[in-house]
């Protein structure tokens, strides 16, 4: 593994510093590419806002490989606005700036997390909303030669999307052919997915891949997780793609494990 084939999530890590010195901290570190969970408080930012993180990404010499569309309040327990009932409107609002960004960076892909089951509307209700909004997701991100991805998520009982297919049926219903499965090995693991015969199956097809070891959604190497080889089999099948480290720092260097990862 080269460190050219990860791409630093700077949402998760290195959160120490303030969020527009992480792309340069990515770059000193040695990578050239990184990832952010939607940056900014609310689904439209000022055009400042959105100049400040552009630039900050610009100048230190990295590729925004990644971003995810407005979430809510990811801090306060929020996983995303797709099938959230009240939102549509906010959702189809940010569509629009996360193509903005996307086309001034040259970023092609966007997470789009699900959002949890609200009281007072039935799953069905909620998944039909989703259905409009991953399709207007998709249409506007297809602009730009981008894709949209569909991710299952642990640690939130009413997220409903949990193994990877129950996130391949969503994406086997929209109407759009630039929707995929971003695998998180972690979040499939500890969810009791069967992570290597999604590989078996699917890998050639993920739009992305994100890692943390388990239990404790640390770096790799610090759980039980075999992440290298669940790697390099997905490579063997396909995916080309760069790999998300999406971990929890619990080390004074958070990538210390690069250097005899898969050794």
């Amino acid at each position: 593994m080269v460190l050219m084939s990860y791409t630093v999530n700077a949402s998760i890590l290195l959160k120490e510093l303030p969020l527009l010195d992480r792309p340069a901290a990515v770059k000193a570190a040695g990578f050239d590419a990184v990832e952010f969970w939607w940056p900014f408080a609310e689904a439209v930012p000022s055009d400042a806002e959105v100049d400040g993180f552009v630039t900050a990404i610009q100048d230190a010499g990295v590729q925004l490989t990644g971003l995810n569309f407005f979430a809510g309040d990811m801090a306060g327990g929020d996983r995303g606005l797709v099938s959230w009932k009240g939102r549509c409107g906010e959702f189809a609002d940010n569509i629009d700036v996360v193509v903005g960004i996307g086309e001034r960076l040259g970023t092609k892909a966007f997470n789009a997390l699900y959002g949890l089951r609200q009281d007072g509307f039935s799953p069905e209700e909620q998944d039909e909303l989703a259905l409009k909004n991953l399709a207007a997701a998709a249409a506007g991100v297809a602009k730009i030669g981008g894709t949209v991805l569909l991710e299952p998520v642990s640690g939130a009982p009413s997220y409903p999307l949990k193994t990877a297919q129950d996130a391949l049926d969503v994406i086997g219903s929209v109407d759009a052919d630039n929707i995929k499965l971003l695998a998180d090995f972690y979040h499939l693991a500890v969810n009791g997915d069967d992570v290597a015969s999604v590989i078996e199956q699917h890998a050639a097809d993920f739009g992305h891949i994100q890692i943390a070891d388990a239990p404790g959604r640390n770096e790799p190497g610090t759980g039980d997780l075999p992440l290298a080889q669940w790697i390099a089999r997905s490579r063997e099948l396909g995916y080309a793609g760069p790999v998300g480290l999406e971990y929890v720092a619990s080390q004074q260097d958070p990538f210390a494990w690069v250097d005899g990862f898969g050794s």
